[in-house]
C-alpha cells in the first residue's frame, strides 16, 4: 500500500490508546516503545479515508535495542458479539514506531481504528 504524506500531527487519544494497547503485552523493546508515544507524529495515511497510518519518531526518543525491521505486535479484531473483523498489526523500523495497519476481514474498509477492547494482542 503507498502512503500519502500529510502535514504531521500528533497521535490522537485512540492511536495512541492502540499503540499502547499491542505493546501491552510486553517482550524486549516494549517499554521503549510505549515510551515514543509522545514524540511520535502521524506523517501519512494509506489512503484517503484509510486508519492505517505512517509514524515517525521525533529525534531524541529512545530507540528499542530490539533490532529487527518489520512486525512487532499484531492483534485481533472482533466486533460487539465476537466476531473476526480484522487485525491490527504494529510495525517498527530501527527501533522506531513506523506504522499502525488495521487489515480489515470485511467487506466495507472502518473509517477509525477499532477500540482497544476490541483488540487481542496475539
Amino acid at each position: 500500500m503507498s502512503s500519502t504524506p500529510i502535514q504531521p500531527r500528533p497521535l490522537s487519544d485512540l492511536e495512541s490508546a492502540v499503540v499502547t494497547k499491542m505493546l501491552s503485552a510486553g517482550g524486549a523493546g516494549a517499554d521503549e516503545l510505549l515510551a515514543q508515544i509522545p514524540h511520535s507524529r502521524v506523517v501519512a495515511t494509506w489512503g484517503v479515508g484509510s486508519p492505517s497510518i505512517d509514524l515517525a519518531v521525533q529525534p531524541g526518543a529512545v530507540q528499542t535495542a530490539w533490532s529487527a525491521d518489520g512486525i512487532f505486535a499484531n492483534g485481533a479484531v472482533t466486533d460487539c458479539s465476537g466476531s473476526p473483523v480484522g487485525e491490527i498489526i504494529l510495525w517498527v523500523e530501527k527501533g522506531l514506531l513506523s506504522s499502525i495497519e488495521y487489515a480489515w476481514y470485511t467487506d466495507e474498509r472502518p473509517r477509525t481504528l477499532p477500540e482497544p477492547a476490541r483488540i487481542e494482542v496475539l
